[in-house]
């Protein structure tokens, strides 16, 4: 599908002078959006932005400030798992 959004030329001149690529970021923006409000999976999001890797992914929700969430559970099993390897 393609999207194609209609926005007044000043604006479009004012976000393509901030640098980069404005469809990129408005493609960013949209998925980013949707997996905070958990529309879209990790998975989804490394389809749509052509992310080869979950580092890439991670690293894209760390800029945006977006972090997983972690509870004493998570921590009980990685504590297990270290104990295990004899850590």
């Amino acid at each position: 599908m393609n999207l194609v959004v209609r926005i007044p030329d000043d604006f479009a001149e004012r976000l393509a002078a901030a640098g980069g690529d404005v469809e990129r970021r408005a493609l960013e923006a949209i998925v980013l959006e949707e997996f905070r409000s958990g529309r879209l999976t990790k998975p989804d999001l490394r389809r749509l932005l052509g992310f080869e890797t979950r580092s890439e992914i991670d690293g894209f929700l760390k800029d945006h400030g977006v972090f997983d969430d972690y509870d004493m559970t998570d921590l009980g099993r990685e504590r297990q798992t270290l104990k295990q390897l004899g850590f």
